[in-house]
């Protein structure tokens, strides 16, 4: 009898499709796996099948969880993909690998310090308020080049971009607008990337220039 495929590989497999349709490589795509609220023992069957990119919503909890589990797997990478505190600007510095929530002044000032401090330059996303939604974390648009140009006087290396899209619209509008404002406001060479994309609509972000998608609840998951 076949045996079933495990949720990772049915995620894989869905980059790679998405990936044929675009005409890219799966090469191209960062597949974050979002164990924020997942135990321990949730996490480690993942890291057992050769996965390395995880998801974290706050630094308190990845301090108490991911000491342990890196140990074991040193070569994890750690993204921060919720809000971030200033006052936590430092603590995210020395844990994680990647910071994808980068939306306002006072956070470029406060990284900027917890990065000289601690020595490391943590790549980060800004993060665009791409449905214009107050309750959500992201700069508005007309923002942006503002929080560009205060990144790039920090001493930030950015990364790219990243948006949350409303969740009861059609998202692919929103993530064409915010691979559009990539081409505009990043690099000549189309270096940056584009942190958009969970499980209900992570093909459709692939499809339209997603670099990095961050799937849960396909891998995990319902939370109970």
């Amino acid at each position: 009898m076949e045996m079933a495929q495990t949720p990772l590989a049915l995620v894989r497999d869905e980059i790679d499709r998405a990936c044929r349709i675009a005409r890219r490589e799966p090469g191209e795509v960062t597949l974050i796996a979002v164990s924020k609220t997942r135990p321990a023992e949730a996490i480690a069957p993942l890291l057992k099948h050769g996965h390395r990119d995880f998801g974290e919503n706050r630094v308190q909890e990845a301090q108490d969880k991911w000491p342990a589990l890196r140990e074991a797997y040193p070569e994890t990478r750690l993204h921060l993909i919720g809000q971030l505190q200033s006052n936590k600007a430092e603590d995210a510095a020395a844990l994680f690998d990647c910071i994808h929530s980068l939306d306002r002044p006072s956070l470029a000032k406060a990284l900027g310090k917890a990065f000289d401090k601690t020595g490391r330059r943590v790549p980060c996303f800004v993060q665009v308020d791409v449905g214009e939604e107050d309750q959500k974390g992201g700069c508005a648009i007309a923002d942006l080049p503002a929080l560009l140009d205060l990144a790039r006087e920090a001493d930030i290396p950015v990364a790219g971009l990243m948006c949350i899209p409303p969740f009861d619209i059609e998202p692919a509008p929103f993530f064409a607008l915010l691979d559009k404002l990539a081409r505009d406001h990043g690099p000549a060479d189309g270096s940056w990337g584009r942190s958009m994309g969970m499980s209900a609509d992570y093909p459709s972000a692939i499809m339209l220039g997603a670099t990095h998608v961050r799937v849960g609840t396909a891998l995990f998951g319902e939370r109970g």
